[in-house]
């Protein structure tokens, strides 16, 4: 079998991130030796430390690096008293990369796993759907650039028609890949917004039925975003992708993360046309840093939708299997805090072990 190569570059960031992307390159190791995977990897300084010990988050020359990589892989970042002057956080890199590199695409499965208890008391498979958050418009978009006086300040919330189109289409396509809802089996994409209020949200409403169009095998139903806070409590099992503005989107990841034990279970994807990063969605936690507490399971699951994106998806479905196939036997047992029972390294270690126990079709 032909050995493929890719360039990948690596950040491993702040907190609990260099050994959560220590514990994703462990697994990386033995899943590429065995699909005959080479990554050529690059370390890039990015984060909090980085805009202590340089005044920037990350350099321009980091960047291009991850522009030209073929993926990126990504540790949490900031820290909580490092800080920009106007106050906000100085080590986050969303803007930098999201906004810089194009990656209109924030793709975030939640998925529950055999073995963890939902606090909804559903079973295993009952929750599995993408939220599909864009990512470069919004009212994120208003990032730094809110005009403000001592008595009041404005934010301006931005939808283009372009950049509806664009990630309404990546949601509708990902749904083809997908089997379905947990609940019917059906393929849908459920629009998330706040059209009865917003003209912009009407707006975001109207181009995402106009893209729906192209997809008439593909279910597409809209909801208002209290009325979906809601069901995705409620009947979490009818959702199968979801798309929807970016603070949304921010919300109700976390939300649906809540659900399958906590947002240590759930990675997420950065993704424009011609570069993408992937990551845990959840923050550095410096408070267990080097203590062999941090969950790896997002970080983990996040290499694995790198490999997908590469091509790789035997390799990324691979991982996947081990992670659940860990999970069922107990091996990765998490505290009320989301932190690992056993420790990082163990859980990490169970990982491998179901990879090398059962190896997947190539």
């Amino acid at each position: 079998m032909t050995t493929r190569t890719y360039p990948v570059a690596l950040i491993t960031g702040d907190g609990i991130g260099p050994e959560l992307v220590e514990s994703a390159l462990t697994v990386l190791d033995v899943v590429t030796e065995q699909h005959d995977i080479t990554l050529e990897k690059t370390f890039l300084a990015g984060g909090a430390e980085a805009y202590r010990q340089s005044g920037a988050a990350l350099s321009a020359e980091a960047v291009e690096t991850v522009r030209i990589s073929a993926a990126t892989l990504k540790g949490p970042v900031g820290l909580p008293d490092v800080r920009m002057p106007d106050g906000t956080e100085a080590g986050l890199l969303g803007g930098i990369l999201r906004n810089g590199l194009d990656l209109y695409a924030n793709v975030r499965p939640i998925r529950l796993l055999p073995g963890v208890e939902s606090k909804l008391r559903v079973e295993a498979g009952a929750i599995d759907y993408v939220i599909v958050r864009e990512n470069t418009e919004g009212l994120y978009a208003a990032r730094g650039k809110g005009v403000a006086t001592s008595s009041a300040v404005a934010d301006t919330l931005l939808v283009t028609r372009a950049g509806v189109e664009r990630v309404a289409r990546r949601a509708f396509e990902i749904a083809r890949g997908r089997a379905g809802a947990p609940g019917d089996g059906g393929r849908r994409v459920t629009c998330i917004d706040k059209a009865n209020v917003l003209r912009s949200m009407y707006f975001f409403r109207s181009v995402f039925l106009e893209v729906a169009a192209d997809y008439p095998e593909i279910e597409a139903e809209c909801l208002y975003v209290d009325a979906a806070a809601q069901a995705l409590v409620l009947q979490p099992e009818h959702f199968d992708v979801i798309v929807t503005e970016s603070m949304f989107g921010d919300i109700l990841s976390d939300l649906g993360g809540g659900t399958v034990g906590g947002v240590a279970f759930c990675p997420g994807g950065n993704i424009g046309d011609h570069c993408a990063y992937f990551e845990p969605i959840h923050g550095s936690a410096p408070a267990i840093a080097g203590l062999d507490r941090a969950n790896p399971i997002s970080q983990i699951l996040a290499a694995a939708m790198m490999l997908d994106h590469l091509g790789e998806q035997a390799a990324g479905d691979a991982v996947r299997q081990a992670v659940a196939a860990a999970s069922a036997a107990g091996e990765t047992r998490v505290d009320h805090t989301g932190a690992a029972i056993d420790g990082t390294k163990a859980v990490t270690e169970a990982i491998v072990r179901q990879l090398r126990i059962v190896r997947p079709l190539q």
